[in-house]
């Protein structure tokens, strides 16, 4: 069993990054970028990678870093239920999201940006958020660590990056005030 969860979630999240390096490659904002010096963006960047790093680390030894339970049965099944829900969330939202997407930390709406409202757009403002938070919720449970709690302040940051989009949304779309009134930031329905 635990040599299949181990393919699982490793597969998924490689997925998951092969999904949105093929998407970069395509994005209008990537092709515009030129090569910064080293910034707060460069440590926001440096951050992901290592959260990644240790995620796919951690699936791979596959090691109960402090563990939740005993018998983690019931733990690894929600945990892949959370986990296999998070990632379609995810890419769904991204490939949906095509060419309108850009990296959290650029705060940058482009000139030929559109306002998404279809797909998983049309009940939730956040789904790549949605699913990520998800996906690392699942791995977590599905490892039977008590790693599941760094979720909060993930979530925390998340919130507050989410916030700070639809700022800059705001101002950029005119439809974006009515939009965020019929749909819910993280789960439809709910929140």
């Amino acid at each position: 069993m635990d040599i299949f969860l181990r393919i699982y979630l490793f597969s998924g999240m490689l997925l998951h990054k092969v999904v949105w390096e093929y998407l970069k490659q395509k994005s209008p904002a990537q092709a515009q970028k030129r090569p910064e010096k080293f910034s707060f963006k460069s440590v926001i960047k440096i951050g992901k990678i290592g959260f990644l790093l240790f995620l796919f680390l951690q699936v791979i030894l596959l090691a109960p870093i402090l563990p939740l339970a005993d018998q983690p049965a019931l733990l690894r099944i929600a945990g892949v239920v959370i986990y296999s829900l998070g990632l379609v969330i995810a890419i769904s939202g991204r490939i949906q999201l095509g060419k309108n997407w850009a990296n959290l930390e650029d705060y940058q709406v482009m000139q030929e940006q559109k306002l998404v409202e279809q797909g998983i757009y049309r009940w939730i403002r956040h789904p790549i958020y949605s699913g990520d938070l998800l996906l690392v919720l699942g791995v977590e449970l599905a490892l039977n660590s008590w790693l599941v709690l760094l979720i909060i302040p993930l979530a925390a940051v998340v919130y507050r990056q989410a916030k700070e989009e639809e700022k800059i949304l705001s101002r950029a779309f005119s439809g974006y005030p009515a939009y965020r009134e019929r749909t819910k930031m993280f789960l439809p329905f709910v929140i």
